[in-house]
């Protein structure tokens, strides 16, 4: 089992910045790869960003490249979301998830076997 917990949003202008922490518990040895979704109010969850746990080879969704960017820090079994340039259509329910089959991938939320409980991050206009 895995457990991850979210910290970090908030109410931000836009333009403005925000760091998400995800930290992970229980058998983290296990993991490969960790990503953060986001689901927007009537819209289906979506990719972020992930990365590997070993390697720390990462991936952006292209709506967030050059803006978001997710890091790791393997010994406080950490996973961070740096937010910058923040928009209105950012605002979402943002969750991480730890991938601990090895899927070979970061984009597909069924790759994911455990999710936190997601941090609500709103931009106002």
């Amino acid at each position: 089992q895995v457990q991850l917990v979210e910290s970090g949003g908030g109410l931000v202008q836009t333009g403005g910045s925000l760091r998400l922490s995800c930290a992970a518990s229980g058998r983290t040895g296990r993991i490969h790869v960790m990503g953060w979704f986001r689901q927007a109010p009537g819209k289906e969850r979506e990719f972020v960003a992930g990365i590997s746990w070993n390697s720390g080879n990462t991936l952006a969704a292209n709506s967030v490249k050059g803006r978001f960017t997710i890091a790791k820090d393997n010994v406080a079994n950490t996973v961070y979301l740096q937010m910058n340039s923040l928009k209105p259509e950012d605002t979402a329910v943002y969750y991480c998830a730890a991938d601990t089959d090895y899927n070979g991938g970061y984009t597909r939320d069924d790759w994911y076997d455990y999710w936190g409980q997601g941090t609500q991050v709103t931009v106002s206009s």
